[in-house]
């Protein structure tokens, strides 16, 4: 805080303790993750009601079969934090932001998954509300009207809030807790977080009295809430653990490939990343263990 207002793009005490919460919930330590979390709410917890906070912005029109008999209007539906490609105010007044930094992805498209989509209560669930462009796929220049899918929106198309936030601590909390056995004590800070994300009176509160339960329901919060910024993070520490239900195995299918080009001529190939695999490790450069004279040895997860 600076004469009583936030600083989001300054260094601050939130944000450390924020960052370090982050940290020692990636190594598993929750003790200090929840520590170091409540650290950081105690200087700053300020959340974005959705209810009140949230609204739609500018509509987009695509015609869809143009110049075809068939051809129809589809409107789509952006939120307001979308509206501004260029003006940072938006982004930078976002009040949830412990420390300002955004997720950029060029192509224009967060593509979520149809499991993704399956967690939304799509009816009551505010963040499926604003942040899921439905027919978003006609933005992207597929006007064929057999082919529509959603986007994930934010600010503008192109970034997502990445750097630490009240709502990613009020999850670190919650999981803290729920992977510390104390299910019914991990539900307050999510149904807090949902009070702010979800239509009065259309939810349930969330109860948990096990250990699997409560971590199911914050993992799947925690999902919901930051997607595409958390989530390889996410699966790289659940496969790191102890803990097998939140083991999450990775397949897709795509072309082939060589270093020149994707060999679209050949049959589509089952690609799969399972836990423990060293593919979740990032390499060492080898420059680096050169300079080391052999003593930097390459990461062997």
């Amino acid at each position: 805080m600076q004469e009583g207002r936030p600083r989001h793009w300054r260094a601050n005490k939130a944000a450390v303790n924020g960052f370090a919460a982050r940290y020692y919930l990636t190594r598993n330590n929750y003790a200090e993750a929840q520590k170091y979390a409540q650290l950081a709410l105690d200087e700053y917890s300020v959340l974005v009601d959705y209810n009140t906070q949230m609204r739609y912005g500018r509509t987009q029109s695509v015609v869809i079969d143009p110049g075809k008999p068939e051809s129809k209007t589809v409107v789509l539906q952006y939120p307001y934090t979308h509206d501004n490609q260029t003006d940072l105010t938006d982004m930078v007044g976002w009040k949830e932001f412990l420390y300002f930094r955004m997720l950029n992805h060029g192509s224009w498209w967060y593509i979520p998954s149809q499991a993704l989509l399956n967690l939304y209560d799509k009816d009551h669930d505010l963040r499926y509300r604003y942040h899921i462009v439905e027919n978003y796929s006609y933005d992207r220049g597929m006007i064929n009207p057999s082919f529509d899918y959603p986007g994930y929106i934010f600010f503008f198309k192109d970034r997502l809030p990445s750097g630490p936030t009240v709502a990613e601590m009020l999850l670190i909390k919650a999981e803290a807790l729920a992977r510390t056995n104390k299910p019914g004590e991990a539900m307050a800070p999510l149904n807090l977080l949902r009070a702010n994300r979800m239509t009065p009176g259309a939810w349930v509160t969330l109860v948990a009295t096990t250990q699997d339960d409560a971590i199911a329901k914050v993992l799947e919060e925690r999902r919901r809430e930051l997607p595409f910024t958390q989530r390889w993070q996410d699966i790289r520490r659940y496969n790191n653990n102890e803990y097998a239900p939140d083991d999450v195995s990775l397949t897709r299918d795509f072309y082939p490939y060589t270093v020149a080009a994707v060999q679209t001529n050949e049959a589509i190939k089952t690609y799969s990343l399972p836990k423990g695999s060293r593919r979740f490790a990032q390499p060492i450069p080898r420059t680096e263990m050169v300079a080391s004279n052999g003593v930097i040895e390459q990461n062997k997860y």
